[in-house]
């Protein structure tokens, strides 16, 4: 004979999964971010000072750049839809016209996202098999906060080709017709640096 608390588990309803078209609507109506993983609601998390630096220094890096040209640079008040996901990148380019009423873009070329410790995984390796599956991204840049680095992947007809830019780098994206050097986009950001301890050689 069963027991009440199995009979109890039994009897519990199991959450329904969300389609897009009801998160979209739920979404509407919440007053805080939600990106969505295909079945529910994830809430956004806050960033750090670095994190925001860096995003500042995306906008007016591209911002300026793409100023009177057919691209145009969102930072991540705007949501984008990916094979089935909605994400807030924490920026992105998109070239074709886009409404001023738009809340949902589906076809961003270039895509930005900034690491922390909570997304590393997420960014990595969920965020960038969505990325992937989405013809219209040509790259995916994941940028470090505690150092000047990037991780850019690349489409190359069917591949997915991987580049490690480190801080001497440039960061070329020929799609939307712009390569700036990586450290640009760290500016006004100070990482701390290992203090030498060994004792310097003392002359006879």
């Amino acid at each position: 004979m069963r027991s009440r608390a199995k009979l109890s588990a039994m009897n519990l309803a199991v959450p329904k999964p969300m389609t897009l078209e009801e998160f979209l609507d739920w979404e509407s109506r919440q007053e805080v971010r939600y990106e969505f993983d295909g079945t529910q609601p994830i809430a956004m998390a806050g960033g750090t000072a670095a994190h925001t630096r860096i995003q500042r220094n995306l906008a007016l890096a591209l911002g300026g750049r793409l100023r009177g040209k057919p691209c145009e640079f969102f930072g991540s008040d705007l949501k984008i839809e990916v094979a089935g996901t909605i994400r807030y990148p924490d920026g992105f380019v998109v070239c074709s016209p886009l409404a001023n009423t738009a809340t949902v873009v589906r076809d961003p070329v270039v895509i930005f996202e900034i690491l922390s410790p909570s997304t590393s995984g997420k960014d990595r390796i969920v965020k960038n098999r969505e990325y992937q599956a989405t013809p219209s991204v040509k790259h995916y840049v994941i940028l470090e906060q505690d150092r000047i680095a990037a991780t850019v992947f690349t489409r190359a007809d069917d591949d997915w080709i991987t580049h490690i830019l480190l801080e001497d780098a440039d960061l070329a994206m020929p799609e939307i017709g712009i390569a700036l050097a990586l450290a640009e986009l760290y500016e006004g950001i100070e990482f701390n640096t290992p203090v030498d301890t060994e004792e310097s050689p003392q002359a006879d």
